[in-house]
């Protein structure tokens, strides 16, 4: 018991000095020089922007993406995962028109037929539509983002 009472103090003195190394390591502060995870792109012409990510924030998001596909209807189709509905109603996917960057889409719904939407009107056959991290894609379209 006496090499406890001995060691409290320095093992008292040991964690006032970590815990602000450890606060601070777990900030989430970038360096002045780093990009932001995500910016806004404004097209002209358009009232839709484009979101582009950073490779990391893509990573972290999740993104992924599938191929829209023409069924022999006629009819397009994509995955339901690639699917959003607005407050309003309306329905929309993101499209990812080039490396790290995704534009939001307006498409029409015939219907939904399990895992897939079939479509009056979307994107062209073979864009590329997100399936996973849409919802973090319209987030930071409508709402910024911000780091911890």
């Amino acid at each position: 018991m006496h090499n406890i009472i001995r060691l409290r103090p320095w093992l008292i003195g040991a964690l006032v000095l970590a815990v602000p190394v450890v606060v601070a390591a777990c900030g989430g502060s970038t360096d002045a020089g780093s990009p932001p995870p995500a910016v806004i792109e404004h097209t002209k012409g358009s009232k839709v922007e484009s979101v582009r990510l950073t490779a990391e924030a893509a990573r972290r998001i999740g993104i992924r993406t599938a191929a829209e596909q023409r069924l022999g209807s006629g009819r397009l189709e994509i995955p339901y995962d690639a699917l959003l509905y607005d407050p309003t109603g309306r329905t929309w996917t993101y499209t990812n028109t080039s490396p790290l960057v995704f534009r939001r889409h307006d498409v029409s719904v015939v219907r939904i037929e399990g895992s897939s939407v079939l479509l009056r009107a979307g994107p062209a056959p073979g864009t590329r539509v997100v399936t996973q991290g849409a919802t973090e894609l319209w987030g930071v379209e409508y709402g910024g983002i911000k780091e911890d």
